[in-house]
């Protein structure tokens, strides 16, 4: 398994939290949903710091070739400001109450 994190500093793009959650609601988490080995995708935002990001589980240690058009680079105008990927050690799901993780945030509210 693999992990791949992305983070773009949103200062100077035009974008705020705001509109790209506005892109997600309306476009993007649709087409992810559809993408062979993506165990999960969190888009994750850091209101204080004025950052955007995501972070993709894969199930195996290669992502597929064909993914998704990368809006949100398109929106921001630029690649990611950081962007890693590492090899997962180890997985644990937690004890919960949700039947499933997809459609969670406040995108989806």
């Amino acid at each position: 398994m693999l992990i791949d994190i992305a983070w773009w500093e949103l200062d100077g793009s035009g974008q705020t939290v705001d509109s790209l959650r506005a892109h997600l609601r309306e476009e993007a988490t649709a087409a992810w949903a559809e993408v062979p080995g993506l165990l999960l995708k969190t888009w994750m935002a850091d209101l204080a710091g004025n950052r955007w990001g995501a972070v993709m589980l894969w199930e195996t240690d290669r992502p597929p070739e064909v993914l998704p058009p990368n809006r949100a680079a398109e929106l921001i105008g630029a690649p990611p400001t950081r962007r890693e990927r590492f090899a997962v050690e180890a997985t644990v799901e937690g004890v919960h109450s949700l039947p499933a993780l997809h459609g969670l945030g406040p995108v989806f509210t």
